[in-house]
């Protein structure tokens, strides 16, 4: 046996019954967040350059990309726009281990294939859960991936992947070969997407690759099973791990727990997961100490392995804003508040924001309690009249560990879905459709909703 033989055995056996219903719930609010996300995206130039791609490589039309009237596109094409689309604003989700946004290629590619294939509402939100569950069990075996260099899409393809294989009925055998060839397909490098828009081409390219994996799998291509434990393999080259002991950490309690309801957290502000709950913590160490953005002195923060500011000072646009945790601390403190108006280009550009951004500072990294926090973070606001205003907030709102809230996923839908050019009637439709999914035959309806006549 291998670790991507005991997988694909257990996951191709789950039937929607084994399921927690908190897994299946998380599963359809992770539609809605990744669609409301694509939204936020679809008027992006990255996002503009992959669909005119699509678009012109053409093929058989087989799934539509989102909040766009024209013809459908091959499953694996058109699962790579929404991709981009959605990763491009990013807004979509994370697992907090290691914030991979398992949920865009996963979304993406079971919408797509749920839609060419007529697969119910059940089958995607079960391929849902078992496609994050695939990821999260290559997370478990290389924790420390990403402090190596590697993006996240390095094991969110294997969400893409999983979800495939379930809605491609895939027998355990092919979906071991679709394991095995995902892990040999992937890549992408963390500062690559840091400091540009590589970040939504990464998730774009999880995506196609997941899906190629699943239909070469079908069709009787073969790679190596052991690839992923086995000496120079998928754990150890990217992991930095050994493959025996990866391997244990991954197939360990199959199905104790599922992990879209443990690690899963949906981003109910924009810019990236590790700096929510620092702009969380602000906010509300601003609010509860009544502090003016006139009256602050200093903005320490402090949270476990977090001893330098990191990214731009300073943010310009989207990407900058995205990866500055003082741009979070400084926006926190100054408005009591950050919501998706801060990815916009005059909150970016807030002369208040950048005054307070020079007096962050990084305070020692907490001593007691550094387990609680899940990217946590506790703020200390300082003013110029000697007082302090201090909130610590473990796990950033929207974490499946604190649970996740209907009315937080429909706001989400509800402020983003427009900019896809979705009318209000229209999104609410979206909404009802998407609270029902699991009861639908066919989610041919909720994919004519999302067509769009605005390009």
């Amino acid at each position: 046996m291998s670790v991507t033989r005991d997988l694909a055995e257990f996951l191709s056996a789950v039937t929607i019954a084994d399921l927690p219903a908190q897994a299946v719930d998380h599963a359809a609010m992770l539609v809605a967040s990744t669609i409301a996300s694509a939204a936020m995206g679809s008027g992006l130039q990255s996002a503009a350059i992959i669909r005119e791609m699509a678009r012109e490589r053409g093929g058989t039309p087989q799934a539509s990309v989102w909040f766009d009237s024209g013809a459908k596109l091959p499953i694996g094409d058109a699962a790579q726009v929404n991709a981009v689309m959605s990763d491009a604003a990013a807004s979509d989700d994370s697992d907090l281990r290691n914030i991979v946004h398992c949920g865009t290629p996963l979304v993406a590619t079971a919408l797509a294939i749920a839609e060419a294939n007529g697969a119910s509402g059940e089958e995607m939100l079960t391929a849902i859960v078992v496609g994050y569950e695939a990821a999260g069990r290559i997370i478990d075996g290389m924790p420390n991936f990403r402090t190596r260099g590697f993006h996240g899409s390095t094991a969110a393809i294997f969400a893409a992947a999983g979800a495939a294989a379930r809605l491609l009925r895939l027998d355990p055998a092919q979906t071991s070969q679709t394991f095995a060839l995902a892990a040999t397909s992937t890549g992408g490098l963390v500062k690559a997407a840091d400091t540009s828009v590589a970040r939504e081409y990464h998730a774009g390219l999880a995506t196609l690759n997941g899906i190629q994996a699943a239909r070469a799998a079908q069709r009787g291509f073969r790679a190596e099973e052991r690839i992923l434990e086995m000496p120079l393999g998928f754990f150890e080259a990217f992991g930095g791990v050994d493959g025996v002991g990866a391997a244990a950490a991954a197939t360990r309690d199959l199905g104790a727990s599922w992990d879209i309801v443990t690690d899963m957290a949906v981003k109910l502000v924009p810019g990236g997961h590790p700096y929510h709950a620092l702009a969380e913590a602000a906010a509300n160490a601003a609010r509860e100490g009544r502090i003016a953005a006139a009256d602050i002195d200093s903005i320490t923060a402090s949270r476990p392995g977090m001893t330098a500011l990191t990214g731009p000072l300073h943010p310009a646009d989207l990407i900058d804003m995205a990866h500055s945790p003082a741009y979070f601390l400084a926006a926190g403190a100054a408005d009591r508040d950050f919501s998706w108006a801060h990815a916009t280009p005059a909150k970016i550009a807030d002369p208040v924001i950048h005054a307070l951004i020079d007096k962050v500072r990084v305070g020692p990294p907490p001593t007691e309690g550094a387990a609680r926090y899940r990217q946590g973070a506790t703020v200390t606001i300082r003013t110029h009249d000697g007082r302090n205003a201090t909130s610590t907030v473990f796990a950033p709102k929207g974490s499946g560990l604190l649970g996740i809230a209907w009315a937080d996923i429909d706001a989400k839908f509800r402020a983003l879905a427009p900019l896809g050019g979705l009318s209000g009637d229209r999104i609410e439709a979206l909404l009802d459709l998407i609270h029902d999914i699991r009861r639908l035959e066919s989610i041919s309806g909720l994919i004519e909703r999302l067509r769009s006549t605005r390009r």
